[in-house]
């Protein structure tokens, strides 16, 4: 359903692979994460997380991802919210899988780590937090965070489609078309896009409309959870394992097809609901403190008899490369769930890193700040990567003597990466605008811990 790109590094006379697309329900992306993804997020995911994450806070003193402990030093506490460092840990690790995944398409990726569950489950937790506060001011928030790098990918690739002769006569009427169109602007469902542009020769191949809209599901999918988190969390609290469970059995009825709906639109928004619901309600659960109520048995008892159901029906249904988990939505709700429900149930609360940890601090808080810039661009960088690194076929003396090398993704995968960086100076500025913070370049937060770091010396002084 999701996160399927399945990415070949073949001979000159082809170009990379690309998908054919999600599931025919989902009218909007041409792959993601799924196809996000990732997720959603699917963006797999992923998503991440989210929107690819939720990396900050309504209003920009919650910014971290969870609350620290009630034991946490007096000094942090009036510090404001200290962040759970294990919460953006996964948050890093679900963004960096997303991206390894669209451009391999490797099978296996997804269920070593399912990142677009884990990036719903981290966006559900923040959610639950939040909503201590005013649900409206809540929603309105969150939705304000998310539209603003959504509209700029939007200025940039919509502009790029028409120029190249995208209109309103690609949607059988000119009045649906516009109307479709503002869905760029609040993503209750997929944006449009145009299919089977040409690339533009020597920069970015065919059909990059495709990759540029496949994320997009994961904001429409991140905004229907936070539009229904406040009846989600008065139902978890009423009923905890009726609300986790319903997501997984509606899934069912749609795999199973004892339920069935007309048109796209509705029962793709729909099935990605049911995908990953039970992640998004399993991370208000854990901010709720419903799961660490439950006996310490319960977890690890019940978890993977859920992810290894998950796996046993996407055995029994052709579970292959570019078939995997994302095209079989049940078994990715169920995998899903119980991999989200063994490490939210063995989280550590870590308000600082762990010393074998401190070197990534810098790269993980970058992805961290930068989580829905990363997202939504990383599908394009991908393509913009394959595209150069394809041009290297035409030098004889590369494919006769190391054809390995230019079929290899990991070369892509680094000059992806370099993309995705350019992508975060250029663009991620707009993260910073939709949450009233000071615009940044690069923010890494070391300029926020030197300057912790000299309060508390001058305060020890």
């Amino acid at each position: 359903m999701h996160d399927s790109y399945d990415r070949t590094f073949p001979g000159p006379a082809t170009a990379p692979g690309y998908p054919d697309g999600p599931t025919q329900t989902r009218p909007g992306s041409g792959l993601g994460p799924g196809s996000v993804p990732e997720p959603g997020w699917g963006s797999e995911p992923g998503a991440t997380s989210a929107a690819a994450s939720d990396s900050g806070s309504d209003s920009g003193s919650d910014s971290g991802s969870n609350s620290a402990s009630d034991a946490a030093p007096d000094s942090v506490k009036r510090s404001g919210p200290v962040r759970d460092r294990y919460f953006d840990l996964l948050r890093a690790l679900a963004l960096f899988r997303v991206v390894l995944y669209h451009l391999t398409g490797w099978a296996w990726l997804p269920l070593v780590f399912p990142s677009m569950g884990v990036m719903f489950a981290l966006a559900g937790s923040l959610m639950a937090r939040s909503l201590k506060r005013p649900a409206s001011q809540v929603i309105r928030s969150r939705i304000r965070r998310l539209v603003p790098p959504l509209w700029l990918l939007g200025a940039i690739g919509v502009t790029g489609m028409v120029l190249q002769g995208w209109g309103p006569n690609e949607d059988g009427h000119p009045g649906w078309w516009l109307l479709h169109l503002t869905f760029w602007i609040v993503p209750i469902s997929d944006p449009p896009y145009a299919e089977g542009l040409p690339g533009i020769q020597g920069f970015i191949g065919d059909n990059w409309a495709a990759d540029l809209a496949g994320p997009l599901w994961y904001l429409r999918a991140y905004l229907w959870y936070v539009l229904l988190s406040p009846f989600l969390l008065r139902a978890l609290r009423a009923l905890p394992v009726a609300t986790i469970a319903a997501p997984i059995v509606l899934s069912a009825a749609f795999q199973l097809e004892y339920l069935t709906l007309p048109g796209e639109r509705i029962p793709s928004a729909l099935t990605d609901f049911s995908t990953f619901g039970a992640c998004w309600i399993l991370g208000m659960a854990h901010q709720e403190g419903i799961l660490q109520r439950l006996p310490r048995y319960v977890v690890p008892s019940v978890a993977p008899a859920i992810a290894l159901l998950g796996l046993w029906y996407a055995t029994n249904n052709n579970f292959t490369q570019g078939h995997d988990l994302d095209s079989i939505p049940l078994a990715q709700a169920l995998w899903s769930c119980g991999t989200v429900l063994l490490l939210l149930h063995f989280s550590p609360s870590w308000s600082e890193w762990p010393r074998r940890l401190r070197r990534w601090d810098k790269p993980i808080t970058l992805l961290n700040s930068r989580a829905v810039t990363i997202y939504l661009w990383h599908n394009t960088c991908i393509l913009i990567a394959a595209t150069q690194w394809d041009r290297l076929w035409n030098f004889d003396v590369l494919w006769q003597n190391v054809p390995w090398l230019l079929e290899s993704p990991w070369p892509v995968l680094a000059l992806t990466w370099v993309l995705i960086g350019a992508c975060v100076l250029s663009f991620g500025w707009a993260e910073d605008l939709a949450a009233k913070r000071r615009p940044q370049l690069w923010p890494t937060g070391s300029k926020k811990s030197a300057a912790g770091g000299r309060g508390h010396r001058a305060g020890a002084r």
